[in-house]
């Protein structure tokens, strides 16, 4: 989108209050504005203006100072005693200084001197309209975001509970399949709801969750209030803050009860040796039923062909018995996996042994399906497999609805970034071409994946402090002052401390590129003039993508820079600016840097390098 195209899809978005009380003027401007905006209402005095506002709630106003009847401070008292957060821009003559610094006071959005320049007015409420646009459009995404966790919260079974294991919060299915009410739980010990689980099970969630602080997987049996044993599939994750300490515990689980139940009483079928052979052929085709009405369900010979799948297995994936019978397991492409790491996967899973785990395959639509799967290997009286049974539970559902929130929240942090640029006049794409790059340079660097996703997320904020600094700094069209200079610095430091303290990991991320990405490899950066590897690798990654951003990209105020006289500049500043190990790789992968740019081309965007 180009800017012409951007005054025109932000302005067309907005309605606006002009009130002036000079003919002339008034007709001047409201010709001016009436095709530019969606809708223009036009008053001749306070009084009018405020009535207008009070019936027609516009998103931002125009107003002049000296009016009849009501004057514009006294107009602007009223609006904001409606809306505080109202827009507001003035137009003041220059004998209106005492106006001028009553209408600072109540908090004016902007103000424009008399004659009027048509181009800063354009400029002004241009900028207004994209804020006004980015806010609505955050607080929907929000509220999207909230109605995804609360239907996570009606399908998930959750809890939390501090270091010690104090129960701080649970959700209504915990209420329901534990027998507990909330005011029985909330400040009583875990313990009291996981009396079954044994020793080893706890150390390993010890280990993994307190010691290594990574998330824990696994099956549980617990016991209900009412003495009914349930079983879960239940994640347990550490939740850290900036230093790595843990927190608090969130657990999320489902609901396998049917499924475990139905795999014991199997197990203990099959085990049986006391019954005649016509009783047992009964019994267990009553529970070969059984099972097929309750389960999805799979059989699998020695030699990795499907021999059998069961009518849920086939309403879920679409396939006809046709397409799967004789066929090959393999046949069932996995998502995520090239041939061979899906050949490695079914090797560990066809091992002899019980299998646990989560699968993701494509149904014959391509739809993709995640699975939580026990694979039993159904053993002779000779302990030799015979063939397998593969006991499925879809998970679809979920898992579609936690990729959804971690989409929402990556596009809040997009949303997030957007504005803070915006208020300096960039464009929501600078944002994504920095993500994107530094996604990239971290894969390039083997990152692990974790971190990786988390740059990834976090660095459209990297420049989110810039909100603290006044527009006279931000937007100055010539070369800052040196106090103006150490003013702008801030930014670093204001949007770590915005950040600082959130619970949130991405968040926190944030923070730390925000803090980071202007310290320089030699010492020479700011705020805190860290050198070399005490600089965060995300701060690191940053700052070579942002520069090579900024200078790639065309801004109103001058032309980009070629690549070539790019890759100069990042070999000058290799070990003083830029981590020198860093600069190579991204050199080395420059193709795929430019392909980045490519993808995410456009124009108006303005550097501070």
């Amino acid at each position: 989108m180009n800017k012409n195209q951007d005054y025109f899809f932000y302005l067309k978005k907005t309605t606006v209050l002009y009130v002036e009380d000079d003919d002339s003027t008034r007709e001047e401007l409201e010709y001016f504005l009436e095709k530019k905006v969606y809708k223009l209402i036009v008053a001749k005095n306070g009084q009018e203006g405020l009535e207008l506002y009070n019936k027609h709630k516009p998103d931002l106003i125009v107003t002049d100072i000296q009016m009849p009847v009501m004057n514009g401070i006294k107009m602007i008292k009223s609006l904001k005693e409606i809306n505080p957060n109202l827009p507001i821009v003035i137009i003041t003559a220059f004998n209106d200084t005492d106006y001028l610094f009553e209408a600072i006071k109540l908090n004016v959005t902007g103000y424009l001197t008399k004659p009027l320049n048509l181009y800063a007015l354009s400029e002004t409420l241009f900028t207004i309209s994209k804020n006004i646009f980015l806010d609505k459009e955050n607080k929907e995404i929000y509220n999207t975001l909230k109605q995804y966790k609360d239907i996570v919260d009606e399908r998930a079974i959750i809890s939390k509970m501090t270091i010690d294991g104090t129960i701080t919060y649970v959700n209504e299915p915990f209420e329901i399949i534990s027998g507990y009410k909330k005011e029985e739980l909330l400040g009583e010990s875990h313990y009291i709801i996981n009396p079954l689980i044994n020793n080893k099970i706890l150390k390993d969630i010890f280990k993994r969750i307190k010691i290594e602080k990574k998330s824990w997987h696994g099956h549980i049996k617990n016991i209900s209030k009412e003495g009914k044993e349930y079983f879960l599939d239940l994640i347990i994750k550490p939740i850290l803050d900036l230093d790595g300490n843990i927190l608090e515990f969130i657990s999320l689980a489902n609901d396998i009860t049917d499924l475990e139940i139905s795999k014991n009483y199997f197990e203990l079928l099959t085990q049986k040796n006391t019954l005649d052979l016509n009783e047992s052929i009964r019994v267990v085709n009553a529970y070969k039923e059984a099972i097929d009405e309750s389960n999805i369900i799979l059989r699998i010979d020695l030699n990795k062909n499907i021999v059998y799948a069961n009518k849920a297995f086939y309403d879920c994936t679409d396939y006809k018995k046709d397409e799967l019978l004789g066929k090959p397991y393999s046949s069932l492409r996995h998502f995520g996996l090239d041939e061979k790491e899906q050949e490695e996967k079914i090797n560990n899973m066809f091992c002899g042994e019980i299998w646990k785990g989560k699968i993701s395959i494509y149904g014959k639509n391509e739809k993709i399906f995640h699975f939580d799967v026990t694979l039993f290997p159904l053993k002779n009286s000779d302990g030799k497999v015979n063939e397998y049974m593969e006991i499925i539970h879809d998970i679809t559902e979920i898992e579609n609805l936690h990729d959804e929130l971690e989409d929402t929240q990556r596009e809040i942090i997009y949303k997030l970034g957007e504005i803070g640029e915006t208020r300096s006049s960039e464009t929501g794409n600078h944002v994504k071409r920095v993500a994107e790059y530094s996604k990239l340079l971290a894969q390039k660097i083997n990152l692990n994946y974790e971190d990786t996703n988390r740059l990834f997320i976090a660095s459209p904020m990297h420049d989110i402090g810039k909100i603290g600094i006044p527009d006279s700094i931000l937007n100055k069209p010539g070369k800052l002052t040196p106090e103006e200079w150490e003013i702008m610095k801030n930014h670093a430091q204001i949007g770590y401390d915005i950040l600082r303290n959130s619970k949130r990991e991405i968040l926190k991320a944030a923070g730390i590129v925000s803090y980071t990405h202007h310290e320089k490899w030699d010492g020479s950066g700011y705020p805190l003039g860290l050198k070399g590897e005490e600089i965060h690798i995300f701060g690191r990654i940053t700052a070579i993508v942002d520069v090579f951003d900024a200078l790639s990209s065309e801004r109103v105020y001058k032309k980009a820079w070629d690549i070539e006289k790019i890759l100069e500049l990042l070999k000058e500043e290799k070990g003083k600016h830029f981590d020198p190990n860093l600069v190579d790789v991204f050199i080395e992968n420059l193709n795929e840097f430019l392909e980045i740019k490519d993808k995410y081309k456009e124009v108006d965007e303005k550097s501070e390098y």
